[in-house]
């Protein structure tokens, strides 16, 4: 017998041995059992994550000798399904079968009965790739096929199908595969084969599938070629061209030390053993999060790429602003890869970047003056020690992106001193202008619903046009905490809450862009309901009513992104030019 590839050796025989996938296994089956068949299905998702394998086992389920809903493995049809030689299952390639002809000669051949099943299956795999006039051509047999017809149509990329086709098809989004669930089937796989392994290799072997059971099976076999049935994670990242976390971490070491002699020198050795810089920049996010998370939750169960060890190796030696401007440095460059020609250089700059980076040091200056008072014993009236903070030198950015400096706050440093007097003042809490007495609408819906949405070309244009707005917007910025003192308002204040967790972004004539650190609170922003509460209270500040649009931290900083290399590039919309789309009624 032939050799076969791990991934059809071990292809799922029923819908019991499907790895995830749960919900959209158990709506099938309980859609059999009740006899609730639909007449189209659209299966879509990444690849390697079940779709075809899913469509197969329905056929299957469908025209078992066993009865409706059974996958015997063992009857004529089970097996003839399984070796894909069934005359009424009928699996078409879209890429290669794409035009009218061929789709008028399947619809001529939907018509005739099913030769040895319950029912006739055509799953159409790649379905984006057929043409318009192939999809129209099959737009009528789709909605009223026989009775004893199914479609299955499977594709990673739905929006490419026509919106004619999705209307007529019960629709199934497959999800890429959690790590746990493609583990645990990988090592089942690797007892069944004999072979012995090493966890560590496993984990690798997981995180380079990115969520595919089929990725994951075809580099455990590559890797398995290349070791001699034995899987060791030395191996693995060998072959793929990785590195260990102890050499990421040794790398991030030399990071913190700012020894860019020897930053550049462990940059050398990954490149001679063939390292991806990709990966690699990619690898140092990852790890960098978890750091963080050690940082606040001291708990190795939530790490994903670090053991709880290496985690507090690195938590010892940096702080969270240190590893949270990291992150920020690694995530610009990941975003410049694909603008550059160069990847190698640019990854030196980025490491050298994250040498320069300095911890932001404060230091205090004290004046004291003291009184003599007659007849008195001698007192000391401190004067108030203000904080001067040094910060470090700005890039040059976009001046919107800039919020003005914090107001520093009084520090008291006790000083034993004969008799000290202390005077305490009272703060009184920030007083708000806004007049909320005759405000339209004030309630905020955290409800789902439509949400207003922008693409990331208008919230570019939103960013040329808010060069013209700069002084404005710091006058925005300046009383932003008066929305904050109305936190506990009767009337307003669950809109006051929300605003004020937000923060103006960039503002022009017609529109204002809010960031958010969550994306719960981005999306209660952007709901349509919301928008006249908002826009009016935030019109109590600016004087005149703006479409508001609201961005999570991680859309901010992708955007910010896409603008800079725009800008380096001077390939930035012309402000002349602009002419903003912006959702109607607004």
């Amino acid at each position: 017998m032939s050799y076969k590839a791990l991934y059809n050796k071990y292809r799922p025989q029923t819908f019991d041995e499907v790895v995830g996938q749960r919900t959209i296994v158990r709506t099938l089956k309980n859609a059999i059992c009740n006899e609730k068949i639909a007449h189209a299905y659209l299966f879509s998702g990444p690849r390697g994550t079940g779709k075809t394998t899913m469509a197969r086992l329905f056929a299957k389920a469908l025209n078992c000798d066993h009865g409706l809903g059974e996958q015997c493995n063992e009857c004529e049809n089970c097996l003839a399904i399984m070796d894909g030689h069934h005359p009424d299952v009928i699996e078409i390639d879209a890429a290669s079968n794409n035009g009218v002809d061929q789709v008028r000669d399947l619809v001529e051949k939907v018509r005739y009965s099913p030769m040895k099943g319950r029912y006739k299956v055509y799953i159409i795999d790649e379905i984006h790739m057929m043409s318009s006039g192939a999809f129209n051509a099959l737009l009528k047999t789709l909605e009223e096929p026989p009775d004893d017809v199914i479609f299955i149509m499977a594709t990673t990329e739905p929006h490419k199908v026509l919106p004619t086709i999705l209307s007529r098809c019960q629709r199934f989004n497959f999800s890429k595969i959690d790590d746990e669930d493609i583990k645990g089937n990988l090592i089942k796989v690797l007892e069944s084969e004999g072979i012995q392994y090493e966890e560590e290799a496993v984990n690798a072997v997981t995180s380079l599938a990115d969520g595919g059971m089929r990725d994951a099976l075809s580099i455990l076999e590559q890797v398995v070629a290349y070791s001699d049935d034995h899987l060791s994670e030395e191996d693995v990242l060998t072959v793929f061209g990785l590195t260990s976390n102890f050499q990421k971490i040794e790398l991030l070491k030399l990071i913190v030390d700012k020894d860019i002699s020897g930053v550049l020198s462990k940059l050398n050795d990954f490149l001679s053993a063939g390292i991806d810089i990709k990966r690699l920049n990619s690898s140092l996010l990852d790890i960098l999060k978890d750091v963080l998370i050690y940082q606040r939750t001291k708990d190795p169960a939530l790490l994903a790429t670090l053991k709880g060890q290496e985690a507090s190796t690195l938590v010892s030696i940096m702080n969270s602003k240190e590893a949270n401007e990291m992150i920020n440095v690694l995530l610009k460059s990941q975003g410049e890869f694909k603008n550059v020609s160069n990847i190698r250089s640019l990854f030196e700059l980025t490491l050298m970047q994250l040498c320069s980076i300095e911890e932001e040091e404060v230091k205090p200056v004290i004046i004291e003056k003291r009184v003599e008072v007659k007849e008195e014993p001698k007192v000391v009236e401190e004067e108030r020690k203000v904080e001067t903070i040094v910060k470090p030198k700005a890039a040059d950015v976009p001046e919107f992106f800039s919020t003005p400096a914090p107001t520093p706050k009084p520090v008291e440093q006790p000083k034993p001193v004969v008799q000290p007097v202390v005077q305490e003042t009272k703060v009184e809490p920030p007083v708000s202008s806004i007049d909320v007495n005759n405000l339209n609408s004030s309630s905020i819906s955290e409800d789902e619903g439509e949400t207003n949405s922008l693409d990331d070309d208008t919230v570019i244009q939103i960013m040329v046009l808010g060069n013209s707005n700069r002084e404005e917007r710091r006058t925005l910025l300046k009383n932003w905490p008066q929305i904050e003192s109305l936190k506990h308002h009767p009337v307003v204040g669950k809109l006051a809450t929300l605003l004020s967790q937000g923060k103006p972004f960039c503002l022009c004539e017609d529109a204002l862009i809010l960031t958010f650190d969550f994306t719960r609170l981005s999306k209660i922003a952007n709901l349509v309901d919301n928008q006249e509460a908002i826009s009016e209270m935030i019109s109590k500040l600016l004087g005149r009513r703006v479409f508001v649009f609201a961005l999570d931290r991680m859309d901010c900083n992708r955007i910010y992104t896409k603008y800079t290399s725009l800008e380096q590039i001077n390939k930035l919309p012309n402000k002349k030019d602009i002419v903003l789309n912006l959702p109607k009624g607004e």
